[in-house]
């Protein structure tokens, strides 16, 4: 049975929610005879990955997939790069708040998702979600937790193949009824359709 480690992060910017991590708790505990493990990231610069790293090496995964909130989308969208910068525009949990730094010292500038991205986009949308490509992850904790699972994953630490998703804001987050939002219902039925085609196409 292959092993799924799929992360979320707490709420942070003064919201109460993040659909991230919540979404994450209506999957099923087995997709496609995998065994799911969910987690949840502080949204801090550098705890994130101290305890991902953490988590890695206590499952063994075969796959990671890390999931952000992105207010203002209307569907999944699957991170292609992460770069590496972190330039904060509000700060995070711990009021870190970097403005041009790396994620990494010496690090390359950035990392493509070794995901199986068209085969799971292609899934959503076969399933009738919205799901489609993003080139950028931003600069805030989102991309920082993509590039330090990629660093991960290129120096040796896990041979799990990994990436990054966004998923929109829920209806109770959106005061303006111009922004985006999606059920948490259909945001883990996505993610489930997702998670689904990674795992078929790594068989």
């Amino acid at each position: 049975m292959k092993n799924i480690l799929i992360t979320g992060f707490e709420p942070f910017g003064g919201e109460k929610i993040n659909p991230s991590y919540e979404a994450l708790k209506l999957l099923p505990e087995t997709i496609a005879t995998a065994r799911i493990n969910i987690l949840c990231l502080p949204v801090v610069f550098g705890k994130n990955g101290v305890l991902l790293e953490q988590s890695i090496a206590e499952l063994d995964p075969d796959i990671i997939i890390c999931v952000g909130q992105a207010g203002g989308r209307s569907g999944l969208t699957f991170e292609k790069i992460a770069i590496n910068c972190q330039n904060a525009s509000v700060p995070d949990n711990d009021g870190n708040q970097p403005h041009d730094e790396p994620v990494i010292e010496q690090g390359p500038a950035a990392y493509f998702s070794t995901l199986p991205l068209s085969q799971m986009i292609a899934a959503c949308k076969k399933a009738g979600f919205k799901a489609e490509f993003s080139y950028h992850a931003g600069t805030y904790v989102c991309n920082d937790t993509m590039y330090r699972l990629l660093h991960l994953l290129a120096s040796g630490a896990s041979k799990a193949r990994g990436g990054f998703i966004h998923v929109p804001f829920v209806p109770e987050q959106v005061h303006d009824k111009k922004t985006s939002s999606q059920s948490l219902e259909e945001t883990a039925k996505c993610l489930e359709c997702a998670i689904k085609a990674s795992i078929e196409a790594t068989n």
